[in-house]
């Protein structure tokens, strides 16, 4: 176990997380929320740190980001642990499981421990350009991801969160200066949505982090919603995302519509219907954005960046692949038109 990054203790031997917004207060011999973190004798401890529990190789393209130096390599993992419970998560294998106590330097059943010098090491033996923190949400073994982002910089590594953005203030702000990237999960626009599906009362810090994340600690960010049929398909919630992007975020912020597949309890509702897709991106594009694209439906257009001034076709992908790449110094090479994002 190691001693957690951000909480304060109360009377009682109490404790209170102050890593993830729901601020856990954690009775003596108990975890919080996500059951990553254990109050043990007036002390929290991170009960995941270094046990990595997924490991691969994986584009870029496949978290979604798509203008962050398409076409690179990222050594992509994550442990055990959420702070959400989705009932449709597709990673709920290893996002609902509860890491077991442990108190010697042991692996914990169904993870193998790696130390941020070993998680460097295997990124420039692949041939990564740097760390992703994914599969699940990296917040919950924050003081492991603190420590291999800080070490990565150390070996010019870039990082990245996959993440939901539920993250405090205090623990962003200390790993803020050590994260390339933010990608964020915007599960919709409505205080029941967030009930039903993350079990919190209230998304709006959610906005606030990813805004602090782009304007007070330059990452670039990305946004993701998922699409599920008769959760977040209305009208309202979806122009309540795009506008929040273009308002808050730049309408050059790419936004990614993402099709739902049946899993878990939310395995008796359809496939998002792709004309919801297309609706959701044409919704987007009518409230300014620049590039909105569409996930989880190969080979479709929409997968492409076309500049937003001449249509002239940018990138073309295939699921996580590219197919062409023609941005030329940051610019569209047809009509010179500045494309944002980080372009190797």
């Amino acid at each position: 176990m190691k001693e957690a990054a951000h909480y304060t203790v109360l009377k009682g031997n109490e404790v209170v997380c102050i890593i993830c917004q729901r601020r856990c207060v954690i009775p003596e011999g108990e975890r919080g929320f996500c059951s990553t973190r254990l109050n043990h004798n007036g002390k929290l401890y991170s009960l995941s740190y270094g046990e990595v529990s997924t490991l691969a190789v994986a584009p870029i393209e496949k978290k979604p980001l798509f203008h962050f130096y398409p076409g690179t390599r990222w050594l992509s993992f994550g442990t055990l642990g959420c702070n959400f419970k989705c009932p449709g998560c597709q990673n709920w294998d290893i996002a609902h499981a509860q890491p077991p106590e442990r108190k010697v330097e042991k692996s914990i059943s169904g993870t193998k421990y790696i130390s941020p010098q070993e998680a460097v090491r295997i990124a420039k033996e692949e041939g990564c350009i740097g760390l992703s923190f994914t599969y699940n949400e990296p917040t919950v073994w924050f003081e492991y991801t603190l420590d291999c982002s800080k070490l990565a910089k150390e070996n010019n590594l870039l990082t990245n969160y996959v993440t939901n953005g539920f993250i405090t203030k205090n623990a962003l702000d200390e790993i803020g200066s050590y994260l390339d990237a933010f990608r964020v999960d915007i599960k919709g626009f409505s205080r029941k949505l967030y009930k039903d599906i993350a079990q919190i009362d209230d998304f709006r810090g959610i906005l606030e982090v990813t805004k602090r994340a782009k304007h007070t600690w330059n990452m670039h960010v990305e946004i993701v919603t998922n699409i599920i049929p008769a959760f977040n398909d209305d009208e309202k919630q979806l122009k309540g995302i795009a506008a929040w992007i273009r308002d808050e975020l730049g309408h050059e912020t790419p936004w990614h519509v993402t099709r739902f597949v049946p899993h878990l309890n939310l395995s008796h509702i359809s496939y998002t219907p792709v004309a919801t897709l297309e609706k959701a991106r044409k919704i987007g594009l009518d409230c300014g954005l620049s590039y909105v694209y569409i996930g989880n439906v190969p080979d479709h257009q929409a997968e492409n960046t076309y500049c937003p001034h001449c249509r002239k076709l940018l990138i073309e992908r295939n699921d996580f692949f590219i197919r062409q790449f023609n941005i030329v110094d940051g610019r569209c090479p047809g009509c010179k038109e500045p494309i944002p994002g980080r372009w190797k």
